[in-house]
């Protein structure tokens, strides 16, 4: 009788490791085989790898040498069929492969001959129920893991700006960690200010040591984890929502939302930046008088210097000097200066038109519950009509997700319809301070901040002609300075007129944002 020759698979997964299936005792449990029935061992072939399928590393390997050189051994042993594969389908063409080459594939704890037909049910057996067992143990997972979502547990790896950890009980959660919560915190700030796009965000986010890929940072901007919600993803007859997460939020409900509305184009964004010289600040902020196009600017060489000058783009001549333009400018920045002798005044107006539209807050707080009882009443008549089968699930769903998302949103703002506690006194003290002073903060600003004092005072571009500016709107801030600066020029000429009606000259308070008034004068700050 010719002595047969066998290779040894050892096999575990990583998840293995600790179930008893260790390598060291695959190859005792075989070695000990072969002693006892006279196999030589040519070699041992060790796997760290999953049974899922036999695209494994070391079987590919073993299996290409076996056909590059035919006959080299007689027998692959392995301790059960479990170590072979898991998976029944691909077995039998493993199996087959291994018989063509001559080779007999065999489990020494669950022998089977397979020249034996009915072998072959006991063998898909053996194979089915790793299978099975595999399968009941995603679900439990499966199953664990949606349970978990479902109380607000976060449940794989820690996104940016946060840590896992673990209670002493053994539970996991995760908590912020700096500096990343930090500049997520900032991402959010920024991209719902629409400063920049999404592409200047993420490199400026590197830039400020941010480790992340381009995906990971959209991921990141759009995950609802950090303004404090879980999500749940849709299962079997079950819808997805969102749940209140466990974990501290490092960002508000609105905040994350305004983000979203910016990001998918629900607000206009804001324009891109022009860039433009130190000595043009004006450039692009004005309107030719003869044909109404912009303005542009540029330097002119003379025969000693260069000139500057602002100048229309068509061929109407419209063109003056940028020192004379500049300087009648700052003209007329001092026409808007409020008048020193009714600082108090001014200042009481808008504490009286800041009072009046805190208790509009009220309202529209009332105006918010209303548009999600609508949202509400929307989503409980789309489930109407899908009972009636007058609409598929797929057009509810899409429903429904809307509704979600707008409910959110609002009732995002309604828990920040609080009055806010600012010292309005503060701000309105410093801001007029820089009202009164506003033509020395221009001309000692750099070219941004110049032109932000243009943008927030003018919202409409200016048209100079016949050495002065004229413009279709200003902003409310300066609208407010000039109606009592000229009430006030009115009362020192005898002509009467009423203070007390200036403050309803202020805007009022829309949906959002809620601090209209406030902004501007900050804007001009």
């Amino acid at each position: 009788m010719n002595t047969r020759i066998a290779d040894l698979y050892c096999r575990v997964s990583t998840d293995e490791q600790t179930s008893g299936y260790s390598l060291d005792y695959q190859e005792e449990v075989l070695r000990r085989y072969c002693k006892i029935h006279g196999i030589i061992v040519r070699k041992v072939i060790f796997e760290d790898h999953s049974a899922k399928s036999f695209d494994r590393p070391e079987w590919k390997k073993m299996l290409g040498e076996y056909r590059k050189q035919k006959g080299l051994i007689d027998c692959i042993l392995f301790q059960k069929w479990d170590r072979f594969s898991r998976e029944a389908g691909s077995s039998y063409a493993t199996l087959a492969q291994l018989q063509k080459l001559g080779i007999e594939a065999q489990a020494v704890e669950q022998p089977l001959d397979l020249s034996i037909p009915e072998n072959k049910m006991l063998l898909a057996m053996y194979l089915a129920i790793p299978e099975v067992e595999n399968l009941r143990r995603g679900l439990n997972v499966l199953t664990g893991m949606r349970q978990a979502r479902k109380m607000g547990r976060h449940v794989s790896t820690a996104p940016i700006g946060y840590a896992n950890k673990t209670y002493e009980t053994g539970r996991k959660y995760i908590a912020p960690k700096e500096p990343g919560a930090s500049m997520v915190r900032w991402a959010f700030a920024e991209l719902a200010g629409r400063k920049c796009s999404v592409q200047e965000l993420w490199e400026q986010s590197r830039q400020k040591g941010l480790i992340s890929s381009k995906n990971a940072f959209w991921h990141m901007i759009t995950n609802p984890i950090y303004c404090g919600k879980i999500f749940v993803p849709r299962y079997q007859n079950e819808e997805s929502y969102y749940v209140q997460g466990q974990h501290e939020p490092l960002i508000s409900e609105e905040l994350f939302y305004t983000a979203q509305d910016v990001l998918f184009g629900r607000k206009k964004k804001q324009a891109v930046k022009v860039a433009v010289r130190e000595e043009f600040p004006l450039r692009n902020f004005l309107t030719c008088p003869k044909c109404g196009k912009t303005i542009t600017a540029s330097a002119s060489k003379g025969r000693t210097a260069y000139y500057n000058y602002y100048h229309c783009t068509s061929s109407c001549g419209w063109r003056y000097k940028a020192e004379f333009v500049h300087d009648s400018f700052i003209q007329e920045l001092r026409k808007y200066k409020p008048h020193p002798a009714m600082i108090e005044l001014y200042k009481q107006v808008i504490l009286d038109a800041y009072a009046s539209q805190s208790n509009g807050a009220k309202n529209e707080k009332k105006l918010l519950l209303q548009e999600i009882g609508e949202q509400n009443s929307r989503l409980a008549k789309a489930r109407e009509l899908l009972l009636a089968e007058t609409i598929d699930a797929g057009d509810y769903r899409a429903i429904k997700t809307e509704c979600e998302r707008k409910t959110n949103l609002l009732e995002a703002k309604v828990s920040s319809c609080s009055p806010a506690q600012e010292n309005i006194e503060g701000i309105l003290d410093k801001a007029l301070y820089n009202l009164s002073h506003i033509d020395e903060r221009y001309e000692n600003a750099d070219i941004q901040g110049k032109r932000q004092i243009i943008g927030s005072m003018f919202p409409e571009k200016l048209v100079f002609e016949e050495n002065s500016y004229r413009t279709a709107r200003v902003n409310e801030a300066v609208q407010l300075i000039y109606a009592i600066d000229k009430a006030f020029s009115e009362k020192e000429k005898g002509q009467t007129g009423d203070f007390a009606s200036l403050s309803q000259r202020v805007i009022p308070l829309g949906l959002e944002p809620k601090t209209h008034t406030l902004k501007v004068y900050c804007s001009t700050n």
